[in-house]
């Protein structure tokens, strides 16, 4: 079992990551953090509302389902967002450099994480 500090400390060991954090989706405040590279603050804040809105789609489409992640694909960059199933409100949140990491081992770490996640 590991901490918030210990778990984001796991994310930035992942292949390719530049940052890492937990983030209250309630609130859109960090948790915990690691790495650098972005701003953390702000990207917490903006990535909240993308999980509140695929959220409040699925409530309206009447989805009996859950997230696994969200994934943002950008030029340079992957963005993960996993919320957290044990943690309702909770996401974990990773940057990586999209030259230097392999995505399907990512999302494996970013889901052994959560599952170690002790809180």
């Amino acid at each position: 079992m590991a901490n918030i500090n210990q778990s984001v400390q796991n994310l930035v060991s992942i292949d390719g990551a530049l940052c890492a954090a937990l983030v209250d989706s309630g609130s859109g405040m960090i948790l915990g953090q690691a790495g650098s590279g972005v701003d953390l603050e702000v990207a917490a804040a903006g990535n909240t509302e993308v999980v509140r809105a695929k959220l409040k789609t699925m409530r309206s489409l009447e989805l009996n389902d859950t997230i696994e992640d969200i994934l943002i694909t950008l030029g340079k960059q992957y963005h993960i967002l996993r919320p957290l199933a044990k943690h309702d409100g909770l996401f974990l949140y990773v940057v990586l450099d999209k030259t230097k990491s392999n995505l399907a081992l990512a999302r494996r770490k970013v889901s052994d994480v959560e599952t170690a996640l002790e809180m």
